[in-house]
């Protein structure tokens, strides 16, 4: 199991670890600075922080030492040619990182590969750790890029990246709103793969539209990676066949709208999400926070709340506020209150470490 989390917040990078007594706050980083989201690299151990700082824009970080020292590395960056353009009407702009939206290993035996997904809606490689970044261009540049639009934000971005762990030349990216994509040669060419997903939220004849499809989240089964699970706007959805169709899973309870979605690293019919009222309100459905699971695939459903907050709770969970380790036996989910708790036994009890934190982004297991 993995003793030490990584959680992003409004006002810092904190480090939770797990002792005798219980898990405890044991370091802050850039404390005060909006952090994105982290990652623990499981390939050399190295920690990567993503700084989002407004006005000062995207920032990178990377610490080889668990935190004890930071180096500043590149982040990725446009060309001045490069331009958004979207399928919702929006006048081109010109394209500018605005946000390091999600951020992935490489294989096992691909030292140094990064991948990073942006707002606007890029998608760039690293081959050095993050010194330096290129665009790639082969999704940027097809036709049906310019037909995706935004959903939380007001450009399209790349917040999910699914790297095969049997092949890293197999990769999946999901869209917001854009679907999911699929290359097979390392992002030398690429093929839209959100057939089977459905848009409630368009009319009838543009709803199975798989470009127009607006994946929350989407994560892989580690030893079982042609099972992907999708929290979509709009439900949840499963492949099985390494993302090509798309099932409906239409009875998660108590709501199937959601951001977070989480997978069993052994077991791919296990699967948690953190549901909510979706839309206008985006809280809790009747103020109680709840962890669904499945256990058979997405046929039943255990509604998770021992140790979590049943009475005027507002928690929302982010897209990569919720996070599992490598053995599948904890989890951890952060809210946009700044609640944070953990499992130790696959969600049947919640504990809330003695910690009152910022707004939470993102949450990730780091190895000690």
């Amino acid at each position: 199991m993995s003793d030490r989390i990584l959680v992003s917040t409004r006002k810092g990078l904190f480090v939770l670890t797990r002792e005798t007594s219980g898990w405890r706050v044991a370091g802050q980083h850039f404390l005060g600075s909006n952090i994105a989201l982290s990652l623990a690299d499981p390939r050399d151990g190295s920690w990567y922080a993503a700084l989002d700082l407004g006005h000062f824009g995207a920032k990178l970080q990377r610490s080889t030492d668990q935190g004890a020292s930071w180096t500043e590395m590149a982040v990725p960056a446009y060309g001045p040619d490069d331009e958004v353009i979207t399928g919702d009407g929006k006048p081109p702009v010109p394209a500018t990182l605005k946000l390091i939206w999600s951020l992935e290993a490489g294989g096992a035996q691909e030292s140094g590969r990064l991948w990073a997904g942006t707002l606007p809606g890029g998608l760039f490689r690293s081959d050095d750790f993050g010194q330096s970044w290129q665009l790639v261009r082969s999704l940027w540049n097809l036709p049906e890029r310019k037909q995706w639009f935004g959903g939380g934000y007001d450009t399209p971005g790349i917040h999910s990246i699914c790297v095969d762990p049997r092949d890293a030349r197999r990769i999946r990216v999901a869209v917001s709103t854009g679907g999911v994509w699929r290359s097979d040669d390392s992002g030398e060419t690429w093929t839209q793969t959100a057939n089977g997903m459905f848009a409630a939220y368009l009319p009838p004849e543009l709803s199975r539209e798989p470009n127009r499809q607006d994946v929350h989240r989407m994560v892989q089964c580690r030893d079982a990676p042609e099972r992907l699970w999708a929290q979509h706007h709009n439900g949840v959805f499963r492949s099985d066949d390494g993302g090509m169709h798309w099932n409906d899973i239409p009875n998660v309870p108590p709501s199937v709208f959601g951001f977070a979605v989480a997978v069993h690293p052994h077991d791919p019919d296990c699967a948690w999400f953190v549901p909510a009222i979706k839309d206008e309100r985006r809280v809790p459905v009747d103020g109680h926070v709840v962890v669904a699971r499945t256990r058979d695939g997405g046929n039943s459903f255990d509604l998770l709340r021992d140790g979590l907050p049943q009475e005027n709770a507002y928690d929302l969970v982010y897209r990569h506020g919720l996070a599992i380790d490598s053995s599948g036996n904890r989890l951890a989910f952060g809210s946009t209150t700044g609640g944070l708790w953990i499992s130790e036994d696959q969600g049947e009890h919640w504990q809330a470490p003695p910690a009152r934190l910022p707004p939470v982004h993102a949450v990730s297991f780091a190895n000690a």
